[in-house]
């Protein structure tokens, strides 16, 4: 029975020590991933006011990019088609700022797809710096009268 005993003791002492190595290495882990979080926060925080000073490539966070193309794959599994989906951006952009329809003088089908062509292409480009730059950029140029 002592011998069981000691086994005991033993297996309790060794587990009680791969907690301690497991909770140092967490440690070291909920550090960098806190920094890393930090690092995101103040890249977020950087991206809430229009800069128009300089034009960096932006990183958003892994998770704002999956939940981000998630939802727009929802919203074009919705519509009936591309088209629909565009026309349904066209009318919600006119029906919050009416004012604006007056900008446009393309056809309203032709502008429609053109939202959806656009929209589609930055939320496709998230996961990718330097992409998103490019795609913005060249929408950006787009709409510049040289």
């Amino acid at each position: 029975m002592a011998d069981a005993q000691e086994e005991i003791n033993e297996e309790t002492e060794y587990l009680e020590e791969e907690e301690e190595v497991a909770e140092e290495g967490e440690g070291e882990e909920g550090e960098e991933a806190a920094a890393e979080e930090e690092a995101i926060d103040a890249n977020l925080s950087s991206l809430k006011e229009v800069q128009d000073k300089t034009f960096d490539e932006v990183r958003i966070p892994q998770d704002v990019v999956v939940e981000a193309q998630q939802v727009w794959n929802a919203f074009l599994s919705s519509a009936s088609s591309r088209e629909a989906a565009g026309e349904a951006i066209y009318a919600a952009l006119f029906d919050s700022a009416p004012s604006l329809q007056s900008l446009f003088k393309t056809p309203r089908s032709v502008m429609a797809m053109r939202f959806m062509n656009g929209l589609n292409s930055i939320i496709n480009a998230l996961a990718n710096p330097k992409e998103l730059k490019i795609t913005v950029e060249t929408l950006g140029f787009q709409h510049l009268d040289l």
